[in-house]
């Protein structure tokens, strides 16, 4: 049997409506909170970090995933919550940016999958935040090796998850994007890190100064031929150079050794 109870607030206005289930044989008492609108109960209690009137006004979110299997999960999962509104589901950024001109209201928050047929998460991402400026993205993926995290980010991400995630951890990170958080998951938390934290071997003298004659050229976003006609080399003699340099300052690739050179270590 369930009763309502109306509670006020210490000015007097009501607060939302408290459903408190009354004792019976069958079942024990428990509360349950619930607003209004959702008429029946179905059983779910909001989190304490989440205030009841966010029910009110759901999140709109869009999901990016080409792999059907998890794209049906994440759709029968986020898409059930009552916090979350699943506006478009597609199997690819042509799909999603095909659809988006039909929605009566944009998506505000894309969970975006970076490895993606066609267009991969990570070209569309200048795409999706020319079109949508106000739309936060959230990149999912089974890779977590740090350029590909700088690179996401850089290109405008506001979280990164890894696909091995929990749901609820997932569901969790949607809220925390869209209430103004950069969520991560522990392991990519940990490499982005880790990226950025300076090196006692990241130093300029372990270089000869040809080396340093090809860092800089890199850093100042020539190619390998371009480097080659400034230096009077061959190419190949600039990619063994290229690769004596990862080496010795244990970068990956050129990205990884302009942002360093940029953040003044090297």
């Amino acid at each position: 049997m369930i009763r309502e109870k109306r509670s006020r607030r210490r000015d007097g206005q009501p607060l939302a409506l408290n459903y408190q289930c009354k004792p019976t044989k069958a079942k024990s008492c428990r509360q349950l909170h619930l607003v209004p609108h959702l008429g029946t109960c179905p059983g779910l209690v909001p989190p304490p970090s989440i205030p009841s009137f966010a029910f009110m006004n759901p999140i709109r979110l869009a999901l990016v995933e080409d792999d059907p299997e998890v794209r049906e999960l994440l759709r029968g999962y986020l898409c059930r919550q009552p916090e979350l509104s699943c506006v478009l589901v597609a199997d690819s950024v042509e799909a999603f940016l095909t659809e988006l001109p039909d929605l009566a209201q944009p998506p505000q928050v894309v969970l975006l999958d970076i490895h993606l047929p066609g267009m991969s998460g990570l070209d569309a991402l200048p795409l999706i935040k020319q079109r949508l400026p106000e739309a936060d993205v959230l990149m999912q993926t089974v890779f977590d090796d740090a350029d590909r995290i700088y690179r996401a980010l850089c290109a405008g991400a506001s979280g990164y998850v890894l696909k091995n995630t929990p749901l609820a951890d997932i569901k969790a990170a949607v809220l925390e994007v869209a209430s103004g958080g950069a969520p991560m998951s522990r392991a990519v938390a940990r490499k982005v890190l880790a990226h950025f934290k300076p090196s006692p071997a990241m130093q300029t003298d372990l270089l000869s100064e040809r080396e340093r004659d090809v860092v800089q050229a890199i850093v100042d976003g020539l190619g390998d031929k371009q480097v080659a006609a400034r230096l009077d080399l061959s190419v190949e003699t600039v990619r063994t150079y290229v690769k004596r340099i990862y080496k010795k300052l244990q970068v990956s690739s050129r990205t990884e050794l302009v942002s360093r050179h940029a953040r003044g270590q090297l």
